[in-house]
């Protein structure tokens, strides 16, 4: 049997009911460069072993007003966010040198609920988690459960360039088990270019939460990935303001905030054991494949000048006047205090 097709018949789309089996065989369908079939369900792109996990969960999900919600488009800082939030939040509770983060996975510790509480059918853990509750989501902000749009929970969104989440992605999917065959890095280009990836189109993606953030800038925060690399102090003092964890000025005096950062470092966090050995328990991926580089502009070692004129041109198109191309391509965003 292929690879493709046992990725296709895996256990998430073996649990959906017959109604929802009939949802997914309507939708459009396209081969994708990174999972055999991807599904186009309400304007974004999903394989359908994600299905169950995501359909449960945009159904059943009751969001508090103490969550943390982390959302990102694949390969755009999660792991990295994931490691400074639990850490910013739990650190009354664990010393660095007594963190739960050097002996399990920041996936783990941070769950994804769309693609792993929901899809394992294990929702009810949810109620064991301290509060705050830290959750991590993939899913578009259209596409979010009407719980968290209604709650007063927190979101923190992290985008990065395309470009850069493009190689990032491009390699690490080869790395999947269940991915298909990889195709070449020109063939992989047009199709994202189209739009055609897991939760994609990226455009869509940052679009909506950028535009979300505008209007709703108590509940939304939205950092970008090249700044955090630039000057991560101020903006973990971002992050833990937003998140209800402000630090005291003690904490600030003795150096608390600059521990975190080189504790949550990605070289750091990449030479840890824990992410060396061992894999991702709901993905069956090998802990380490989750750290490659971390680099800002990585993208010039693997595309030509005239594939990212090309992929600027595209979003321009796509973030319209938004501010969102801008947003992105400014070297440093202007601090507001």
């Amino acid at each position: 049997m292929e690879k493709s097709v046992e990725f296709q018949n895996s256990a998430g789309e073996n649990q959906l009911s017959k109604e929802d089996q009939e949802l997914v065989l309507s939708l459009p369908r396209v081969k994708s460069w990174d999972y055999a079939f991807l599904y186009q369900y309400q304007g974004f792109w999903c394989a359908s072993n994600c299905f169950h996990g995501i359909l449960s969960f945009q159904r059943h999900f009751q969001a508090k007003d103490t969550d943390i919600l982390l959302v990102t488009f694949p390969k755009s800082g999660t792991t990295w966010l994931k490691a400074l939030t639990y850490t910013i939040a739990n650190r009354s509770r664990y010393t660095l040198e007594n963190s739960p983060l050097l002996t399990t996975p920041s996936h783990d510790l941070v769950p994804f609920t769309d693609v792993h509480i929901y899809a394992d059918n294990k929702s009810s853990t949810l109620e064991d988690l301290p509060t705050p509750r830290i959750l991590a989501i993939h899913l578009p902000y259209a596409s979010l459960p009407h719980s968290i749009i209604n709650s007063n929970c927190r979101i923190v969104y992290l985008c990065r360039n395309p470009l850069d989440q493009f190689i990032s992605y491009w390699h690490f999917i080869s790395k999947v088990p269940q991915a298909a065959d990889p195709v070449s890095i020109d063939e992989a280009f047009e199709m994202f270019c189209q739009g055609v990836q897991m939760f994609g189109p990226i455009w869509d993606h940052e679009l909506g939460y950028w535009k979300a953030s505008l209007e709703k800038s108590n509940k939304i925060l939205f950092l970008k990935y090249e700044d955090l690399k630039e000057d991560i102090i101020y903006y973990i003092k971002k992050l833990a303001d937003f998140i209800g964890c402000p630090f005291n000025n003690e904490e600030e005096a003795q150096g608390v905030i600059e521990e975190i950062s080189k504790f949550c470092s990605f070289d750091n966090m990449k030479n840890l054991e824990v992410n060396q050995i061992g894999k991702l328990s709901y993905f069956g991926i090998e802990n380490k494949a989750y750290f490659r580089k971390g680099k800002v502009g990585d993208w010039t070692n693997h595309l030509t000048p005239s594939m990212s004129k090309r992929l600027d041109n595209l979003m321009e198109e796509k973030f319209g006047d938004s501010g969102l191309m801008t947003f992105i391509q400014s070297p440093k965003v202007q601090k507001k205090n």
